[in-house]
């Protein structure tokens, strides 16, 4: 099995900062793609970032938000900054890749509450 461990959101004001990371760890052979994806009351899961050898971003976050890799290469880091009210959401952790069988794995975290007050 495959363990995503995301650290803590919070509460932060407009205009703030927030680093969320993602720890991925069990039967891993390699990861192809890591993600932060958030799902605000009423709404679906959409896409915040995704990191492969390229970074991808939603529209609404892009030049706000900063999505990399640990040294291990089994961390994701979000970066957020500007933060906005309308960034409150519950923040999860998405991972794809292949484990020590070489089957595909697809695991997603708990997740994690950002609130921004305005």
């Amino acid at each position: 099995q495959v363990q995503l461990v995301e650290s803590e959101g919070g509460l932060v004001q407009s205009g703030g900062s927030l680093t969320l990371s993602c720890i991925a760890s069990g039967n891993i052979f390699s990861i192809n793609s890591m993600g932060w994806y958030r799902q605000a009351p009423g709404g679906e899961r959409d896409l915040v970032a995704t990191i492969t050898t390229n970074t991808n971003y939603a529209g609404s976050v892009k030049g706000r938000f900063t999505i990399s890799r640990g040294d291990t290469k089994n961390t994701v880091y979000l970066q957020m900054t500007s933060l906005k009210p309308e960034d409150t959401a519950v923040y999860y952790c998405h991972v794809l890749g292949v484990n020590n069988d070489f089957k595909n794995f697809d695991v997603w975290g708990q997740g994690t509450q950002v609130t921004v007050s305005s």
